[in-house]
């Protein structure tokens, strides 16, 4: 545990410029009061017989009673033979075993082991390098053997079913199984027990003075240890002991308590959680993170936090985490605050209620291959990244979208399969507060058909690769706003509807070198709600009403294309020459589609709307077409015909080039263009703007695919007037080039790291799973995420322990990761870099135990930096400190964390942090 000193608490009081509430601060130190002297950790007491109070505790025995105990027997009511049987020597069979000598003395009755001496009596197991056996005592001697070589070696290993103790010396009698260790070394659950004089009162008791308790590996030299001045210890299940503290590097340590508790259970165990103590700027002083931990069962677990700030502003939490083995894995958080800025009566008062839910469920893919069940959610107000103060979440701060599925689908098997799906989604824009949801959505579909194939199986030719299948979607979608989320008057805007497609297509060879294909698609869509649209004359405007009952349309189309594939290769090899390049290779995959969508006018109804006076002074009524469709779920029946011919060229290149291993014996092969396509249309039935601008993207790999990039642009064929509107007319007849670029955009990412770089970091990984469950980036451009109450739940180790112990690494591991994207808009002769960024993040590992990195960013457009996150790390051997840090901005914030990596000694730590300044 972390204690603060009550000094360094309350004579910031008077300072304060906001006027806090005594009865409320008397409030939360009450509670902490409470939980350190009532609560009972980790350990709840089992209720049974009250014990005796008149009973002598063991730890009173005197050493020689446990040397050569007293035997006491109680004489029979009933005799049933005069001759007492003889008592043997040891209850069970002694197996021993040495490697130099085994020597029994008669007269002394003592058995002699030297040199890897071994016993096995019962369960228990000593081995040594000397064991003396006294049969008069029932005793067992075990110690080591010195010579002025190797020193003091064969130390003993006391074994007696799990337990393991590694003394310099023991003493133990076989009869009342007691024993006297001297300089034990016992794992106790994560820690271990040094002692130098131990007594085990039984194989389940051992009481030890002056003893310590320790995480650290070198037990030698430890960094840290609780000194334990007596203590009771219980294998597997506690160590309960009376005053002790804290010591580093054998000095100790204000740091202490009257009594202390250990739980040493190897399973989850419930107990409480301690607060976090602390002071934000506009909300006073406060604790966080405390609460109760339930260990449930050995698949489910549950965490109840609470945050309670003495200006009135409070926050709960509910963290659970599941999973059974080979089924399924996931876990649900809830947290709710009310949060209040200033206090009431002044300008600046301001009370805001946040809430999330958060929910990912994941399914085991040997649980059930026919069916799966999986969840993603992440759903509440729209303010909860931006207002919450209990975590710093980069990620989703910076993203405007949350986001939400849950879904189940099952496949029944057979000729054809059957397949279907239900699945809820959820999309959420926090800067509009808009909420789209589909509850639910349903997808069936009858597999692939071929009902004119051969019974061999092969299908070849137009007819017998001709199939079909059908598909089948539902959905129900609701749009609503964050205020009226989940209310009655959400669910009053719904729409409903079903679409059913069938399509049937072929593919077939054509002269040999090209593939052609060609599918119809009929679809019918059902909905349960329509419109009819009027004008009234009187009020002068359009009215719009609401058809409630089942209506439907169908639509069908056409479609077919023709593709082949090209080949060149350009050979640079030339008869005793050894270029670099050796030849290039040219991909090219052209093809040509037609399609044709008919005109489904019957479905258009039409209405005549507000007056119109033409030149002559005539007043007629304009005539206004509309579908009753309009308003549908899976849109509107075409009214105008489409005939159009689509044409594509895609484009790959690659290079065989000479091998810088003089061993190998062929060229390497590298990618100069992973692809570089082009695409247009051309309407036949438009009467004007025919042509559809030409679309361009492309993407490569450089430096052994350590550089990514990708570009897109747009070609526009056709010209603009003098109001930037396109025309009819070509851009290079106007006067212009042959294309008009009206937009492009390229984007760059280049990972970068030493050859020595170990870029496992247990903390980051979770850090940026945080940011993808909460909708973020899947890496750390934008920062690494902190969640503070989790953190309290579960712990956190840091970094894997490394080998080498030096101080100064002289070829220093380092990764670098940047992005860089920029934007061009041209459409209406703008000429203009919409967006313009360079992004970058890092870590540097000064040494095998520092480590620093960082996240950041430069908006060249508007010529400042973005976000930025710094990040410090120090590995303490058993301990773990980190500082975390937003140098700018309206987030600025840091966070300072020493404690033990141990989860047993989590609460043991010191923690300071500087929260953002949130304004409502």
């Amino acid at each position: 545990m972390a204690f603060q000193k009550p000094s360094h608490t309350f004579t910031k009081i008077h300072l304060k410029a906001l006027r806090t509430n005594n009865f409320k601060i008397l409030f939360a130190l009450s509670f902490t009061v409470f939980i350190n002297t009532l609560s009972f950790s980790q350990d709840i007491p089992k209720k049974g017989k009250p014990l005796d109070r008149t009973v002598k505790d063991s730890v009173s025995t005197n050493v020689n009673d446990l040397l050569i105990p007293a035997s006491e027997k109680t004489q029979d009511t009933i005799v049933k033979d005069s001759i007492k049987p003889k008592k043997e020597l040891l209850e069970n069979i002694v197996k021993y075993h040495a490697n130099d000598y085994t020597r029994f003395s008669q007269k002394r009755q003592k058995l002699y082991l030297y040199n890897e001496a071994r016993i096995d009596y019962g369960d228990m197991n000593i081995t040594a390098g000397d064991i003396t056996i006294d049969y008069n005592t029932n005793t067992v001697y075990a110690k080591g053997i010195t010579d002025t070589i190797n020193g003091y070696t064969q130390k003993p290993v006391f074994t007696q079913g799990t337990n393991v103790v590694e003394p310099d010396s023991i003493v133990f009698n076989t009869q009342s199984q007691k024993a006297l260790i001297y300089n034990s070394k016992t794992e106790q659950g994560e820690g271990t027990v040094v002692s130098n004089i131990t007594k085990k009162e039984n194989d389940s008791v051992y009481f030890v003075k002056d003893a310590k308790y320790t995480t650290a590996e070198n037990l030698e030299d430890p960094e840290y240890y609780i000194k334990l001045r007596k203590a009771k210890i219980v294998p597997g299940k506690k160590i309960v002991t009376g005053l002790a503290n804290l010591f580093i590097y054998d000095v100790p340590t204000p740091l202490g308590l009257p009594f202390g508790f250990f739980p040493q259970s190897e399973t989850h165990t419930s107990g409480v959680i301690i607060p976090t103590f602390g002071e934000q700027n506009d909300r006073g002083f406060f604790l966080q993170n405390g609460g109760y931990y339930f260990a449930i069962s050995d698949y489910v677990d549950l965490a109840v936090l609470g945050d309670y700030y003495t200006n009135g502003s409070y926050g709960t939490r509910l963290e659970s985490t599941y999973a059974k083995r080979y089924r399924f894995r996931g876990n649900v958080g809830f947290r709710y605050e009310n949060l209040i800025s200033s206090e009431r009566g002044f300008p600046d008062y301001a009370k805001n209620t946040v809430y999330n839910l958060r929910w990912s469920h994941s399914q085991d893919s040997k649980a059930n291959p026919s069916s799966r069940f999986s969840a993603s959610v992440n759903l509440g107000s729209s303010t909860y990244y931006r207002s919450s103060v209990n975590q710093v979440n980069s990620g989703a701060f910076l993203n405007n979208t949350l986001s939400s599925s849950v879904s189940y689908s099952k496949t029944f098997s057979g000729e054809p399969q059957v397949n279907y799906s239900l699945t809820a989604t959820h999309s959420q824009n926090t800067n509009t507060e808009t909420i789209n949801m589909t509850l639910p959505t349903f997808q069936g579909s009858v597999g692939r058909m071929y009902p004119f194939a051969s019974k061999s199986g092969s299908k070849k030719g137009i007819f017998q690769n001709i199939n079909l299948q059908y598909n089948v979607r539902g959905e129900n979608q609701i749009q609503t706003t964050d205020s009226l989320f989940f209310k009655k008057e959400m669910f009053e805007e719904a729409k409903a509807g079903f679409q059913h497609t069938i399509p049937l297509a072929t593919n077939f060879k054509l002269f040999k070198y090209f593939s052609a294909s060609a599918s119809t698609n009929f679809n019918e869509v059902w909905t349960f709600k329509t419109i009819n649209r009027s004008y009234d004359t009187t009020e002068d405007e359009t009215i719009t009403e609401d058809v409630k009952g089942f209506d439907a349309f169908r639509t069908y189309n056409f479609s077919t294309s023709i593709g082949t594939t090209i080949y060149g290769m350009f050979n640079f090899e030339k008869e005793g020459q050894d270029k670099k390049i050796k030849a290039i290779r040219h991909v090219m995959r052209p093809s040509i589609s037609y399609n044709i969508n008919p005109s489904f006018d019957q479905y258009y109804d039409s209405y005549e709307g507000d007056e119109i006076i033409d030149a002559d002074g005539t007043t007629t009524r304009d005539i206004i077409e509309y579908t009753r469709f309009e308003n549908g779920v899976f849109g509107t029946p075409n009214k105008n015909f489409s005939s159009s011919m689509g044409i594509s060229v895609s484009n790959n290149l690659e290079a065989k080039v000479r091998d810088r291993d003089s061993t190998a014996t062929e060229a390497k092969k590298i990618t100069l263009l992973n692809n570089l396509n082009f695409s247009t249309s051309y309407n036949f039935a438009g009467d004007s703007l025919q042509w559809s601008p030409v679309r361009m993207s492309g993407g490569t790999q450089l430096f052994q695919n350590k550089l990514s990039i990708n570009f897109n642009a747009t070609l526009d064929p056709y010209a603009l007037d003098n109001n930037n509107k396109k025309i009819d007319k070509f851009n290079i007849d106007n006067g212009g080039s042959l294309f008009r670029l009206t937009s492009a955009s390229m984007n760059a990412s280049w990972s970068l790291q030493s050859k020595k770089a170990d870029t496992k970091d247990k903390k980051k990984d979770s850090g940026i799973e945080e940011n993808i469950r909460s909708g973020g980036r899947a890496d750390d451009l934008f920062g690494v995420s902190e969640d503070f109450a989790n953190q309290q739940i579960r712990g956190d180790e840091g970094k894997e322990e490394e080998d080498s112990g030096e101080l100064y690494n002289y070829k220093i591991p380092w990764n670098l990761r940047v992005a860089y994207a920029v934007n061009y808009s041209n459409s209406a002769r703008q000429n203009e870099i919409s967006s313009h960024s360079l992004m970058f993040s890092g870590d540097i590992q000064l040494s095998p135990k520092w480590s620093i990195g960082g996240s950041s960013g430069y908006d060249l457009k508007n010529a400042g930096f973005t976000y930025t996150q710094l990040r410090f790390e120090r590995d303490l051997l058993s301990w773990r400190m980190n500082f975390s840090w937003v140098p700018f901005s309206d987030r600025s914030s840091w966070n300072f964390f020493i404690g033990i990596k141990s989860s047993l000694l989590s609460d043991l730590k010191y923690e300071k942090r500087r929260q953002p300044d949130i304004q409502f």
